[in-house]
């Protein structure tokens, strides 16, 4: 299945987890002293979503607190504040897919540094819309990664919901999630060594 239609496809909490994996695989390595990791109380989200409005004030908190280091930092933040405080599956839906697209925005990113992140592809149409759709082609490393990690996320937190081995599941997701993390603040600390 294509990302699209395993977004289409996902429960609530299915879509919360991945909507808040991508985001935390966006933020930037944070300052000396400052959280390291505002997302985590959306991490442990229940799957009827009890607690959801809390745990969003907790990580919102979180955020505001943090300095925003650039651009991406306050993308992540206005993400964030667009979350839905109502956990049922259509506005999570959307809210997912907003946040899928900013992950990828933010990996072609650095997969051009320099480039016009919004660039329509050679036909007219839009890359990061065709990677979703399932056509990669011509995408770059970073945004193949991220895409994978996307699709490999949403699988294993849908064959998983409602069942014994949820747990795991959503652990597994944590672990994809974590090891993008690490790549893309590898290349974003390398391109700025190089700039500076």
């Amino acid at each position: 299945m294509s990302l699209l239609e395993l977004i289409a496809a996902a429960d609530g909490r299915s879509l919360a987890v991945s909507a808040v994996a991508c985001l935390d695989r966006c933020l930037p390595q944070p300052a000396d002293g400052a959280e390291p990791d505002p997302l985590r109380p959306l991490r442990a989200v229940r799957a009827d979503g009890r607690e959801w409005d809390v745990r969003l004030g907790a990580a919102r908190a979180a955020m505001a607190e943090r300095e925003p280091a650039d651009d991406v930092a306050e993308q992540v933040r206005k993400a964030l504040a667009a979350a839905p405080g109502d956990f049922s599956a259509d506005p999570l839906r959307e809210w997912a897919d907003a946040c899928s697209l900013l992950a990828l925005e933010v990996h072609r990113r650095f997969d051009t540094p320099g480039g016009a992140p919004g660039a329509d592809g050679a036909d007219g149409t839009d890359p990061l819309r065709r990677c979703r759709a399932g056509d990669p082609d011509g995408s770059g490393p970073l945004v193949t990664g991220e895409l994978r990690r996307q699709i490999q996320i949403l699988e294993i937190l849908t064959e998983a919901a409602g069942t014994a081995g949820d747990g795991a599941a959503l652990r597994r997701a944590v672990d994809l999630s974590t090891e993008g993390r690490r790549v893309l603040r590898a290349v974003m600390s390398r391109q700025a060594r190089g700039r500076g």
